[in-house]
């Protein structure tokens, strides 16, 4: 088998097929205009340079103890997972031009086809056409070009609409998870627009935290709460006029008493307890807002604004969010997500759960970067995401 990687037309074809895919129409992408060599909600790279693999190459194990229909499909791509390659590979059955997801992860050497094989899309141009549309939204172009610069609910509403329009149009009005999560929660990041009023990263909505959260369940902040070093305007003025909940998912406001910095927080709580050599430089400027999960505490920068997660138990700080905005967004999308699951049943995302990490970790990253790229050594929200058993998502 061959593969040939034309980077003019930013695609990748596949000759010598034969004898995996007979079915005409499948043919005729990989070898004709080609599949794009990556595309947010799955990649095509995979078979770039190594030559086409079967679904038995890819699992690693005994492909005789496959089934004959799995184990010669091709393997044309995979589906990305928030630590990197992901173990869904995407495979195309040559005698239907279906395309499904196998997991290739595990072999179980006492089944004969351990593989967990989900449908992805009828057939490999609906896939590509899918992916396609993702990438539209992501970048507001194309047929989303239209949503660029509106924001809030109703533009959300709006775009989860003409995505899952799109997509159940393609799959006789069944789409698979992996799209019917992407309709819901890729367009999440239209809800808050670029900073320009604020002063902040983001311009949240007016009632958007309390709509989601309930008014009482806000916390909005008095003037004679800050503490001197509170010094960041737009900081200020947020947790004054916005808030923040008080209790979002894995993480709770302190509103025993007004905020205070880390030096206070623990001369007044926890007298002797952590030295004052161990907390983090410029501890009086560090004003803790309350507690995340498993002894990180939520700290806002006084002088810039910038948001961080203190980790008493190394005693190290880590980028959390760029500011009380983003902060305040990624509240909200995590809280939202769960809405829209409790709203299917549980069915919109159960199984998937490395795709469902990637789609939030890609909706948040799309607003708030920092920490989320791939050069960050550690984040909070992206571990969270990715832990399942901890049931963030």
């Amino acid at each position: 088998m061959s593969t040939t990687d034309t980077v003019a037309t930013a695609a990748i074809t596949l000759t010598d097929l034969d004898p995996y895919v007979t079915h005409v129409p499948p043919r005729s992408r990989p070898t004709g205009p080609g599949l794009p060599c990556d595309s947010g909600p799955v990649s095509f790279a995979g078979p770039r340079g190594g030559g086409l693999r079967t679904v038995a190459d890819a699992a690693g194990g005994p492909g005789d103890r496959l089934s004959a229909e799995l184990r010669d499909q091709p393997v044309i791509g995979g589906l990305p997972g928030p630590a990197g390659p992901g173990t869904e590979s995407v495979a195309l059955d040559g005698a239907t031009g279906e395309v499904p997801a196998v997991s290739t992860a595990y072999f179980f050497h006492d089944r004969p086809d351990p593989m967990d094989r989900r449908p992805l899309a009828p057939s490999l141009p609906t896939l590509v056409r899918f992916a396609a549309a993702t990438d539209e939204l992501a970048g507001l172009r194309g047929q989303f070009a239209v949503h660029a610069g509106r924001y809030g609910t109703r533009a959300v509403a709006e775009a989860s609409r003409q995505l899952l329009a799109l997509f159940a149009d393609g799959a006789d009005g069944e789409p698979a998870p992996l799209w019917r999560m992407a309709a819901l929660i890729r367009p999440l990041a239209l809800a808050a627009g670029p900073g320009t009023a604020s002063g902040l990263a983001l311009d949240l909505p007016v009632r958007l935290l309390d709509q989601e959260f309930g008014r009482g369940a806000v916390v909005r902040f008095e003037e004679v709460d800050f503490p001197a070093t509170l010094t960041h305007g737009p900081t200020r003025r947020f947790l004054r006029e916005t808030g923040l909940p008080e209790n979002g998912f894995l993480c709770r406001l302190d509103t025993d008493l007004p905020p205070r910095t880390l030096t206070e927080y623990y001369a007044g709580e926890r007298p002797g307890e952590f030295p004052a050599g161990l907390l983090p430089a410029r501890a009086d400027h560090l004003i803790r807002l309350g507690d995340l999960a498993d002894g990180h505490s939520l700290v806002v920068d006084g002088t810039t604004g910038a948001v961080w997660n203190w980790s008493e138990p190394e005693a190290l700080l880590y980028a959390l969010s760029t500011d009380v905005s983003t902060l305040a967004f990624t509240l909200w999308l995590l809280h939202r997500e769960h809405a829209l699951e409790e709203t299917s049943g549980h069915a919109l995302t159960s199984g998937i759960h490395d795709q469902l990490a990637m789609t939030m970790i890609q909706a948040l990253s799309s607003i708030d970067p920092a920490g989320t790229t791939a050069e960050a050594d550690w984040h909070y929200w992206t571990q969270l995401f990715q832990d399942e058993a901890g049931g963030a998502l």
